[in-house]
């Protein structure tokens, strides 16, 4: 992200151009948090028997406004931080916990692999959009 955000300002980064739609900013907040979410569902999906998992909303989330609040690099600081340590938990893992499963309210029974898969879309998902908006927004 540090290319990408290279000479963006707090403006663009917190820019709204689709009223009700996130923020780059906010969009890097969602980040952050999630990978905290995701370091969760592990620990359930590795020490509980097909744990469940609602979708996870940011507006419903009580710790949402904090992450908001914080400034982007502090978020970029804390996603660096927190994909460490996920780094450093899936390298401790064998094939087993890969296969143990976590069952998601709208895509059912998934192992641990398929659920890295899915973090991994989500998050691309959001940095396409961070992309775009300080692209179109800032220049």
């Amino acid at each position: 992200m540090a290319v990408t955000l290279n000479g963006v300002s707090a403006e663009t980064l917190n820019a709204k151009p689709i009223p009700g739609k996130w923020s780059a900013h906010e969009q890097l907040a969602h980040l952050a948090r999630y990978h905290q979410i995701f370091l969760q569902r592990i620990d359930r999906i590795l020490t509980e028997d097909m744990p469940e998992f609602p979708r996870y909303r940011a507006e419903d989330d009580p710790d949402w406004p904090a992450w908001t609040s914080l400034a982007t690099p502090q978020l970029l600081v804390r996603i660096s931080s927190m994909r460490a340590k996920l780094m450093a938990r899936l390298q401790s893992l064998n094939k087993e916990d890969f296969d143990r499963t976590g069952v998601h309210r709208k895509f059912g029974e998934m192992s641990l692999s398929l659920w890295l898969e899915f973090f991994l879309v989500h998050e691309a998902h959001h940095l396409y959009a961070v992309l775009q908006l300080v692209r179109k927004i800032g220049n």
